[in-house]
């Protein structure tokens, strides 16, 4: 009775020493890395909201903000896009598969319970240790209808390997909205200007008959002997420049159509015949009250960084767990016979007796003393992985804030140019007016009337590319606030880790 109480006690000692000893293997990290203070644009969103008729205050942009633009046809290929993309099929694939790795480890929280049966026949050696069976041959056999293997996470080392596969699998579910984000916003910005060159081949084929006039005209003064020949050269010239201003504008018009095709993930065909509908630029755009706290919760990039370092977090205190003790159970309930081969035809009726009951428990302890430093490099390339995703979501912070910046004043910008244009082309338009009207007074020629024409022609011509520059500062404002992503984040998770 002594005796077995001195072995209890050594076992509690020995016990005890190696679980304070493991802690002591755990090497110094030094510090971590910190999330930067999000920065603020107080000034940005103030001469934003200092134009009324551009912006709202009510909501963030809506999930399907093309819809505002009222073009059937861009709803069309957002539609066919979202669901015959290759890369936003990816996208979802690489989202299946970190939430399936989720499940992995999620299972490593819970026992695991099997089942097993075997039949095998043997023959053991002349030269066999157990004397009584040397050239025997013997058949076996074993049902275990129960088997158990299980875990205990007493250091919390598979709870943090789960939380940061949940981590990865958010972070992947915000790539997957932010592929579909700048999916969305370039097939936008290419029909935009699709739609633009659609419009200006017209005014380039009108250029290219009115310069096709202005050489016929000059032809006939030089014919007539009223003018030089210079005026026909100039003519020709100019409507070498008018052609050539036709040809690169349809091979532009066809470039934007072929890419459309790639983007919805069709053949050329299914472009061909888009770009008749005109685009109606929103009223508004809503703006946030708070940047770039809001963008956070509304930017699928900075929450994926976010959620990526989350789980970088997790996987150290996986790394560190690997120093402590490993404390499992194994056990199993079954039946269990062995037979000489001479009585195998008896194996049957002895296995499902009472005396062939066996059962098993085996409680085990497994503590890492000497690894070769294996632990402590993992717990090393762990602390970087972490120190690099929260300066990479520093970096993609930074990032999203001069995004937004610069498309504020992108946004602004385009709008005045827009209407100092749509004013110029007001006054050549008038210009044309009084031009008809000399000319209907006898004051001057056709020739004036077709100059002024083109001029006008021209201008609207600048007024297409113009347009399209506002309609893709709108869109690359609607990307940088996020497109209507929303995923409930908030700054209050900032936090570092304690190491």
């Amino acid at each position: 009775m002594r005796r077995g109480t001195i072995h209890r006690r050594l076992f509690a000692g020995l016990g005890t020493l190696c679980l304070t000893g493991g802690c002591a293997w755990i090497p110094s990290g030094g510090e971590r890395a910190e999330f930067v203070q999000t920065p603020g644009m107080t000034q940005k969103l103030s001469e934003a909201r200092g134009e009324e008729s551009l912006t709202a205050r009510l909501s963030w942009p809506e999930n399907r903000w093309w819809l505002q633009f009222g073009s059937s046809e861009l709803n069309y290929l957002m539609d066919t896009a979202l669901k015959d993309n290759p890369g936003l099929k990816a996208a979802a694939a690489r989202l299946r598969e970190a939430e399936g790795f989720a499940r992995v480890e999620g299972a490593r929280l819970l026992p695991f319970l099997d089942a097993e049966a075997e039949v095998a026949t043997a023959r053991f050696s002349e030269y066999s240790v157990n004397v009584a069976l040397r050239g025997a041959h013997t058949v076996s056999a074993l049902i275990n209808p129960f088997g158990l293997r299980y875990e205990f996470d007493f250091w919390g080392k598979n709870r943090a390997a789960l939380e940061a596969a949940l981590g990865e699998a958010a972070a992947e579910e915000a790539e997957q909205a932010k592929v579909r984000l700048q999916l969305t916003a370039a097939i936008a910005r290419c029909y935009f200007r699709g739609v633009a060159l659609r419009q200006q081949l017209d005014l380039a084929e009108e250029m290219v008959d009115l310069r096709r006039q202005l050489l016929e005209l000059a032809k006939t003064r030089y014919a007539l002997g009223l003018d030089s020949a210079d005026p026909v050269k100039l003519a020709e010239t100019e409507l070498q420049t008018a052609s050539k201003r036709h040809a690169v504008t349809r091979d532009y018009l066809d470039l934007q159509r072929n890419l459309l095709a790639r983007l919805i993930g069709r053949g050329p065909d299914a472009t061909q015949n888009l770009f008749n509908r005109s685009v109606s630029p929103p009223q508004r755009i809503p703006l946030p009250e708070k940047l770039p706290l809001e963008l956070l919760a509304h930017r699928p990039d900075l929450a994926a960084a976010l959620h990526r370092a989350e789980a970088a977090a997790q996987r150290i205190k996986v790394a560190k767990a690997s120093f402590y003790p490993t404390v499992d159970l194994t056990a199993f309930v079954g039946l269990n016979a062995l037979r000489m081969t001479k009585g195998a035809s008896s194996l049957a009726n002895i296995l499902f007796s009472g005396n062939s009951f066996a059962y098993g428990v085996a409680p085990g302890l497994r503590l890492p003393i000497f690894e070769g430093g294996r632990l402590r490099g993992q717990l090393s390339v762990q602390r970087a992985e972490y120190d690099e995703a929260v300066e990479l979501y520093n970096k993609t912070l930074l990032q999203a804030v001069q995004e937004v910046a610069d498309s504020l004043s992108n946004w602004r910008d385009t709008r005045t140019i827009v209407e100092a244009q749509n004013r110029l082309l007001a006054s050549q338009r008038e210009a044309l007016d009084l031009a008809q009207e000399r000319h209907r007074s006898g004051l001057d020629d056709r020739r004036g009337v077709l100059a002024r024409r083109h001029s006008v022609l021209d201008h609207e011509y600048t007024l297409k590319t113009l347009e399209t520059d506002q309609y893709v500062a709108m869109t690359d404002l609607i990307e940088a606030l996020g497109g209507g992503y929303s995923n409930g984040l908030d700054a209050t998770r900032l936090r570092p880790i304690s190491d």
